[in-house]
């Protein structure tokens, strides 16, 4: 898969350094698969939910929450949103439902 874009997840871990490792290996795994349907997905992360078009990853231990859509057809991820536990529970990341 494409991720678009890391640029987030460096931008995140800069000021949540213990997010370092957990987002690297999301990313190292995600860029490797070929994702046809959710169900792929779920197959290579477990804990990951479709919450309308958004895609939730649990991250580190499920300590930060990694929110993208993932365009199957295109072999694209877009990462939306990298969050604190505590950030996601707010839920204002449900505005891009």
């Amino acid at each position: 898969m494409h991720i678009i874009s890391q640029k987030s997840l460096r931008a995140f871990w800069k000021e949540h350094p213990p997010a370092k490792s957990p987002l690297q290996a999301w990313f190292t795994r995600t860029k490797k698969a070929e994702w046809d349907s959710f169900m792929d997905v779920k197959a290579d992360f477990g804990s990951a939910d479709q919450v309308g078009r958004l895609t939730v990853f649990d991250i580190g231990g499920n300590n930060y929450r990694l929110i993208a859509h993932v365009h199957f057809n295109r072999g694209k991820v877009y990462v939306r949103h990298v969050l604190t536990h505590r950030e996601y529970d707010k839920n204002a990341w449900k505005r891009d439902l």
